[in-house]
C-alpha cells in the first residue's frame, strides 16, 4: 500500500505529532509499506532530518502561523497515492488534504492529537473560530479518525464529526527506554544512592503552566517531614525561576536533558501533576518503559496510560495532600514499589510498544482500504 503522511513538523524539529510520524513511518516501511512523510522545509536554524529508510518530501513553505507551514505544493504531490494519512491539528495542512484528497479521489485518515489551543493571546481566538468551523469539515471528511486517547477525544465534546473513533495510541521506542541497575545510574549521575526520589520532566514555560510544578514542589516540602526525598526536576522556560524560587534545597532543577534513559532509571517514581486534560502522557509511558513507576493526575489523557495500583497511582489534579499521601504510601512499601516498577515494563511492552501501536493502525488502513478500495467521490462516514 502507497501511503502519504502529512505532517506540520517532522525531525529535525523536536515535537510530538512530528515524531509519531517519524515512527509510524519507520516501522510501516519495515512492514512493507511504501511510505513518503510530506512535511515543510525546517525553518531557519535547523537542517534536514538524518537519513531515514523512506522518503521525506520537504515542500517550500510560503507562510507559517507558528507551527503550521502553508505548502501549496501539497496539493500537487499527492496523485497516485492509495492513502494519506494527516496528523491533526495541522492549519493550512488539512485544508490541502481535504483538497487533494477530493481532486485525486483517495481517502484520508486523521490521527487526532489534540485541539488547537493558546491560551491567552490573540491566536487563541483565531483557534476557536477555526474549531467551529473548519474543523467539523475536516474530520467529517475523512475516511477514519483515530484518537491516541479515546478518554481525551470525548473529554474535548468535538461536535458534527459522525464518525465512530479508533483509539490508535502513541508508542515508545522500548529499545531505547529500557530498565538499568538503579545505583548504577545514581552513581554516574552523581545521586544519593540511599534517598528516596522523585523525577518531573515536562516544559517549564508559561505555555505548559498546566504541568503544575508548584503542586509537586508543595507535595515533597510535606512528604519531606517524614522522609528525605530528593527530586529532579528537568525542563527548561521562563517559569523556572519562579518555581525554583518556592522550592526547597533538596529539589533540584537540571535544566534540558537530551537523554533521559538514565534519569528514570534512575529515579524510584515519576510523577505527572498536570491540573488540564493532555492528549498522553509520554513522560509517564517512557518512565514506566523504564521500570520506573508512576504518579499521574485524574484527568483525561494522562490516567490513561496508568494502571492504578498495578504501575503507579492516581491522584486527583490541585490536590496538594492527595499527592504527598500518595508519595508516602508508596515511599512507605518498597515492596510495593518494586512490584509496581516490574509491572510497568510489562504494561509497556503489551500496550505502548511501537509495534503494537501501528498493529492498530494498520488494522485502521486495512479497514479503509476495503470499504473504500483506490477511490474517494463521495462524503461517507466511516462506521468503524
Amino acid at each position: 500500500m502507497k501511503v502519504a503522511h502529512i505532517a506540520a513538523t517532522f525531525p529535525p524539529y523536536m515535537a510530538g505529532t512530528g515524531n509519531v510520524a517519524y515512527n509510524q513511518a519507520l516501522v510501516l516501511h519495515e512492514r512493507g509499506y511504501d511510505v513518503t512523510v510530506f512535511t515543510a522545509e525546517p525553518s531557519s536554524g535547523l537542517t534536514n532530518a538524518q537519513e531515514v529508510p523512506f522518503e521525506v518530501r520537504y515542500l517550500p513553505a510560503v507562510f507559517r502561523l507558528g507551527n503550521a507551514p502553508l505548502t501549496p505544493s501539497l496539493l500537487h504531490v499527492l496523485r497516485g497515492f492509495d492513502l494519506i494519512h494527516l496528523h491533526y491539528p495541522y492549519i493550512f495542512g488539512a485544508e490541502l488534504t481535504l483538497a487533494a484528497a477530493k481532486r485525486y479521489r483517495i481517502p484520508y485518515v486523521i490521527t487526532y492529537h489534540n485541539q488547537l489551543l493558546q491560551p491567552g493571546s490573540w491566536k487563541q481566538r483565531l483557534f476557536s473560530l477555526y474549531n467551529r468551523l473548519m474543523e467539523p469539515i475536516i474530520l467529517k471528511n475523512s475516511a477514519a479518525i483515530m484518537a491516541v486517547s479515546l478518554d481525551h477525544f470525548q473529554s474535548l465534546h468535538l461536535r458534527n464529526t459522525h464518525q465512530v473513533v479508533v483509539e490508535v495510541p502513541n508508542g515508545v521506542d522500548t529499545a531505547l527506554f529500557h530498565p538499568l541497575d538503579k545505583i548504577a545510574c545514581r552513581t554516574q549521575l552523581g545521586w544519593p544512592l540511599d534517598r528516596p526520589i522523585v523525577l518531573f520532566v515536562g516544559a517549564l514555560d508559561s505555555a505548559h503552566r498546566f504541568k503544575n510544578v508548584p503542586v509537586l514542589i508543595e507535595a515533597v516540602k510535606q512528604a519531606s517531614s517524614e522522609t528525605d526525598i530528593f527530586t529532579f526536576v528537568i525542563g527548561t522556560g521562563d517559569l523556572q525561576s519562579a518555581y525554583a524560587a518556592t522550592a526547597p534545597k533538596n529539589v533540584h532543577f537540571l535544566g534540558h536533558i537530551d537523554n533521559l534513559l538514565q534519569y528514570y532509571n534512575a529515579a524510584d517514581i515519576t510523577v505527572l501533576p498536570s491540573s488540564t486534560p493532555e492528549s498522553f502522557g509520554l513522560v509517564l509511558v517512557e518512565s514506566m518503559a523504564c521500570g520506573t513507576p508512576v504518579i499521574a493526575t485524574d484527568l483525561p489523557g494522562v490516567r490513561t496510560v496508568v494502571a492504578p495500583g498495578h504501575t503507579g497511582l492516581i491522584v486527583p489534579p490541585r490536590d496538594v495532600d492527595a499527592l504527598t499521601e500518595a508519595l508516602l504510601t508508596l515511599f512507605r512499601d518498597t515492596a510495593r514499589l518494586t512490584e509496581y516498577g516490574h509491572n510497568s515494563r510489562h504494561w509497556v511492552e503489551q500496550k505502548y510498544s511501537w509495534a503494537t501501536a501501528v498493529d492498530a493502525l494498520e488494522h485502521v488502513y486495512q479497514q479503509v482500504n476495503t470499504r473504500w478500495g483506490h477511490g474517494i467521490s463521495q462524503e461517507v462516514p466511516y462506521a468503524g
